[in-house]
């Protein structure tokens, strides 16, 4: 594999890495079973992407920056288009819109929205999925919950 294809790809497979380390620190799930659709979910501090890839996708890097990610799946790692909004909450009731926008590597489509926090924020994340192309998800809602560290 080439240096710019490894590059490439870096942002796909950092996303599924996050997914996967999650689910080993904790009981709750990682996706969603919405008929024969997963949807996966993560959120995630800035500071862990590397410059470059932040620089590409206009991301802000910060330990008080963060990016929740939402990918919708029927197969493995081949993304379905979808509109989705949604809002994080910290205990405060503080909220914030999410602003969703889509990345593409190859066939993995994650739709990302950044916000921000405080050191060890609890935050409620409100998701809702206005309509997946071509599947039977159409204003489907959930919430999962993280606590941020600025660390």
């Amino acid at each position: 594999m080439n240096h710019a294809l490894t590059k490439k790809c870096f942002l796909a497979v950092f996303c599924l890495f996050l997914n996967v380390s999650e689910k080993s620190f904790s009981n709750d799930s990682i996706f969603k079973q919405v008929g024969d659709y997963k949807i996966f979910f993560s959120a995630f501090s800035t500071d862990f992407i590397p410059a470059d890839i932040a620089s590409k996708y206009q991301i802000v890097r910060a330990t008080d920056r963060g990016l929740v990610n939402i990918s919708i799946m029927k197969e493995f790692a081949e993304g379905i288009p979808a509109t989705i909004n949604g809002s994080v909450s910290n205990i405060l009731q503080q909220t914030q819109i999410l602003e969703f926008f889509p990345v593409r590597e190859g066939k993995s489509l994650y739709y990302l929205a950044p916000f921000k926090f405080d050191n060890e924020d609890y935050l409620t994340f409100s998701i809702r999925i206005n309509e997946a192309e071509g599947s039977n998800i159409s204003s489907y809602r959930f919430k999962f919950q993280k606590k941020m560290y600025t660390d």
